[in-house]
Parts: structure tokens; sequence; C-alpha cells
């Protein structure tokens, strides 16, 4: 397959950027905008040895799930990836990613997963679900501030003050504050110079007590005539909390690492089912509250706690799941890195008068075997032990450390709530080498018209092989013959981007492969000058280009 090449090509499944896949005499093709099912004509843009991305020319035959997308700006924008499939194509979708993978990386057998599968918990309505948005601010070709989203894998903002995944009010706010923008001459942010002053707008939206929250994030301290801006604000019912969050860095991180209060209170409160939360702008807490209610109610489901048991709740953000837990148990103990998330959550249980959850501040790779360990020392060697551990991991999943505790510990059952399948299901090969069996496996989808979805894992003891040996493991185990020359590096600048916040370039990610032992093209594009010196990559990025390896099982 060359460059400029066209062809007819049949999608057959759907990528992580949510691209369709299709073969051509074996050799596989991303086309943007493609969805299972479509036979389209497609002009190669760039052809690797094993694979390439296309640019859909013409839909030769539309899919049967291919539906019209209800917002005009769903191709060119980043954050709908599968709009123009039809709901009920996305849920089976997600159902078979989550199969594929606990096939293809965790190894288990084709008769196990249907015994264990449940369907895919849907949306009634997969529209304006989000309870939380960020817009980025810029200027138009006129000087005009605009707002609206990302186009995909740019910061080109593509002009758009309605999206319908976010709520209604979202729309209101925003041209209010595009006009105190345009009334006042305040500029918008320019990344490339630095200079102007609004960068993003954070807006939150309590579904249960229709309370709302703005939040100007600024490159500097003060927002001039902020008084014009908050009587224009203040008349929309259910304005509850107006701030500005300090942000004079040169880097992709929205928030600031603080924020003032112009008007209100510095939070909003919201119910997940009947627990009640504080959420200020720099707290994390789930986007899509009524799939949360869902996932939540699921994961208290599958523990089946009775009122004895106590409960490890790791990576346990602001309490939401631990407080859950801890109306059913005797002793809910959570670990989170973040300490404003610990203070929002020992703050959280205060709130719901909740007396028997504990917080600790720590990476859980490094709390449970501490905790472990020290257990022993003090209690004569005895094993410390939990009922029920419930993890909920980022997307790069559970440090082996934690893995090997979590055996120790020998809890009766292990939720595992996951928002990747792919280290999911990696974590459950270890898990089920190590004495433990699936029971159960549910996907919730948390984000209708995108390629993600969450799933629920219920595991207990079951009998251990004792002819089985230790297997250490990581993302090479995985099968990833479809793509054997690794992630690419628009994928990799992704996923850094994603997860950091911080823009990499493709020499930085050349000088890590090196480091680390992968091979890389020959560099075509040397300096004239032996003397001249190459800009080497920063600690903070490498160490974000090596978890994206790690992700991509490249190393």
């Amino acid at each position: 397959m060359n460059k400029n090449d066209v062809v007819t090509v049949e999608i057959t499944d759907i990528g992580v950027g949510g691209e369709g896949i299709g073969r051509v005499d074996g050799y596989t093709l991303f086309i943007k905008d493609a969805i299972i099912g479509d036979v389209v004509e497609a002009k190669v843009m760039k052809a690797k040895k094993n694979y390439g991305y296309a640019r859909m020319m013409e839909i030769i035959h539309p899919s049967a799930d291919r539906v019209e997308p209800k917002c005009a700006f769903a191709r060119k924008c980043g954050g709908c990836q599968i709009q123009e499939m039809s709901y009920e194509r996305q849920l089976a979708f997600k159902e078979q990613k989550i199969r594929g993978n606990l096939e293809r990386i965790g190894g288990f057998d084709r008769g196990k997963i249907d015994a264990v599968m449940e369907p895919v918990e849907g949306m009634d309505e997969p529209f304006r679900y989000r309870n939380k948005a960020q817009f980025p601010f810029g200027t138009d070709k006129e000087g005009n501030p605009v707002t609206g989203f990302y186009a995909g894998r740019t910061h080109d903002i593509i002009a758009n003050t309605e999206c319908i995944l976010g709520v209604e009010q979202n729309r209101e706010i925003l041209e209010i504050i595009l006009q105190y923008m345009k009334e006042n001459c305040v500029a918008a942010y320019d990344e490339k110079s630095g200079k102007g002053l609004i960068r993003h707008v954070l807006i939150r939206y309590g579904f249960t007590t229709k309370e709302i929250m703005v939040c100007l994030v600024i490159n500097g301290t003060k927002l001039p005539k902020a008084d014009r801006l908050i009587k224009k604000l203040t008349q929309l019912e259910g304005m509850t909390s107006i701030t500005l969050s300090p942000n004079t860095r040169r880097d992709n991180v929205i928030m600031g690492n603080s924020y003032e209060v112009l008007w209100g209170q510095g939070f909003i409160t919201d119910y997940i089912g009947n627990v009640k939360y504080q959420i200020s702008p720099l707290s994390f807490y789930q986007v899509n509250p009524v799939q949360t209610e869902k996932l939540y109610g699921l994961a208290l489901e599958y523990a089946d706690l009775k009122g004895t048991e106590t409960v490890w709740d790791l990576y346990c953000g602001i309490g939401t799941i631990s407080l859950f837990l801890a109306q059913k148990a005797k002793q809910v103990y959570g670990v989170e890195i973040v300490p404003q998330a610990i203070e929002d959550a020992k703050n959280n249980a205060k709130i719901n008068e909740i007396n028997n959850a504990a917080f600790y501040v720590g990476k859980a790779e490094e709390v449970l075997p501490d905790y472990y360990e020290e257990y022993a020392k003090t209690h004569g060697g005895e094993k410390a032990r939990a009922d029920v551990i419930v993890v909920d991991p980022p997307r790069k999943g559970c440090d082996e450390t934690l893995l090997e505790t979590i055996v120790k510990m020998e809890p009766e059952k292990v939720v595992y709530v996951s928002c990747d399948s792919a280290t999911l299901a990696r974590d459950l090969k270890y898990l089920c080498e190590n004495g433990y069996e699936i029971r159960k496996v549910r996907g919730v989808d948390q984000f209708p018209e995108t390629v993600h979805v969450e799933t629920v894992v219920l595991l207990s003891k079951g009998e251990v092989d004792s002819k089985k040996i230790r297997v250490e493991f990581s993302l090479e185990d995985m099968d990833m013959s479809e793509f054997q020359d690794g992630a690419t590096y628009p994928q990799i600048k992704e996923y850094v981007l994603e997860h950091t916040g911080l823009k990499v370039s493709n020499l930085y990610i050349s000088q890590i492969k090196r480091k680390c032992g992968i091979g890389v093209g020959k560099n075509y594009n040397l300096p004239k000058s032996e003397d001249s010196r190459q800009p080497q990559c920063p600690p903070e990025k490498e160490k974000a280009i090596r978890e994206a390896f790690k992700y991509f099982g490249m190393i």
C-alpha cells in the first residue's frame, strides 16, 4: 500500500481514537468518520509497513447503523467520535470491546466470558449528560473572542457555544461571557504569544440541586470590570458560585492551582443516590451523574455487604464510592494520591454524617503494601486482611506491587472498576493466576457518543491451582500483532497530552525510544554543524512518554 492510493474498504472495527478500521488484502487502514458496516472509498494519506491512515472520500454503502449526527460539528470537533453510529450499535461495540480485550489480552476463554458477561448498561437519553464542561477561548480572524471545543488532535477552536453533550445552560453562560469580553475589551488568551487574559471557562451543574458554578481561568490575577460580568451571570436561575482560577503557566494544564471566590460560595452541591457531595472548581467528580449512580450501585451490588465487613477503596478520589460502601460496611478505608481530593472526601463524609470511613493520602501501590507490612510487625506476624477491596485506577491500571498485596490480604471479593478494559484485562489475568475467579462483568456507558466505556468486575476467591507458577507480566504479554510497530507518534502525543497536559515533540519521543531500546528510523534531518546541540527531553516529559510507552505495551 502506498500514499495516495485510492481503495474501497469495508469497516469492521473501531480504533481507540474512534477511527474506523478496515483491511485491504490484509493491510490495516484507519479511517476517520467511518463506522462499522460502512463500505467507503478512501485515499491513503500515510502508509506504514503494516498499517496506514486514510481519508474517507465517499461512503459507497452506508452501514445499517449509520445515523445523522445531532451536532453539526460532530466530524470537526474531537469530543464525539462515534455520534454517527446508532446508540444501540454503540452499546454493542462497547460490549465487544470489553469482550475482545478480556479474550485477547487477558487470555480468558470465550465460553468463560459468555458465562460472566452482562449487557452494557446504557442511557435512556444519550445526550445532555455532562455536568461539567471546560471551554477554551481564543480569537477569530476578525479579532473577535470565540469559544467552543478543540478540533480533533489540534488546539484549533471550533467556535460553538452549543454542545449537545452538555447542559442547555452552558450556551447562555458562554454568550454572556463573550459579550462581556467584547464590550469591555477583555482579550482571549493566545497560546503562541502567551498574551491575553481569558484562557478557559469551567461550568459545573448539579443535576439534582440545579446549582450552577462558573469558574474563569485567567492568565493573570484580576478580572477587569468583574462586577459587570457578575451582574449578568447572577441573573441566571441556579447561579450559586462564580470563581476565578489564576493560571499563568505556559502549558496545557487547564486549571490553576487555586481559586478565588468572586460571588456566592466556592462550591456547589449535588447528590449521587442519597449521598451529598460538595464540589469545588478543583474537585474530581464524575461527569455523568445518571450513569455514575448506576456504576456505583453496581459496585455496591457486587460487593454484597452485610454490615460486618472491612473494605478498602483504592484510588478513592473525593470518596464517591467510599461513601456509598460505608452505608453498608462496618469500616471503609479510602486511599488517593491527590491531597485536595482526600480533604474533599473527609468533608463529604462529615456532611453526610458518615463516621466509619477513613481516608489517607498516598499512592495506593505504596499505602496498602506499607500497611500490610506494618500490620505484621505490630501483630506478631499476623497477616492483615480485608473482606472486600475495591479498585478504581486510572487508565494505566493497577501497579503490580498493589496486585501482589491484594492477593496477600486474601479478600473474599475484589470489585474492579475500570476506565480502560485493556489494562483491566491485564490485571484480571494476574488476579486469576493467583487464586481469584471472575464472577461477573458489566460495562456502564459513562460517555455516550464516544469510544470510552467503564467496566465493573466482581472477583472472588477460587480454587488455587498448586501447579501454577507466578508469572511476571506487563503490556508486552498482550497480543499486539495488529500493531507490530507499537503506537504511532500522534497516538503517543495524544496520550501524554490527555493524561499530563504536556506537549511532546517527535524528537523527544525518539530520544526516549532510544533510551528504552525501541528501534527508531534513521534521522535524515541531522544538523549541518557537528557542534550543533539538539534539545534534550526534560525529566517530566520523559516520565510522561515512558508512561505512554507502558500503556501501549512498548516497554
